[in-house]
């Protein structure tokens, strides 16, 4: 499944609050998410806009991961 080219980090961090992501704190452009779910799980995210697709597809990889899904099901997840 193709990733969305113009998603900010805001934009993600606000889909990924429906994984159960929270954010824990900002420091500069980098925010960083924490989840309970499954076990601990920080994530960081740069509050840039636009999220490189390198840097997109490292997360979506690392939360996939940790969720226990595959990328593209993350995917559809996050962006019905």
């Amino acid at each position: 499944m193709k990733l969305p080219r113009d998603l900010s980090g805001r934009e993600l961090a606000n889909a990924l609050s429906r994984l159960g992501y929270q954010v824990s704190h900002q420091t500069g452009s980098h925010i960083r998410l924490t989840t309970q779910k499954n076990g601990e799980h920080h994530v960081t995210v740069p509050a840039h806009d636009p999220l490189k697709i390198g840097t997109l597809n490292a997360i979506l990889r690392d939360v996939a991961s940790h969720s226990g899904l595959t990328r593209d099901e993350l995917i559809q997840l996050l962006f019905p």
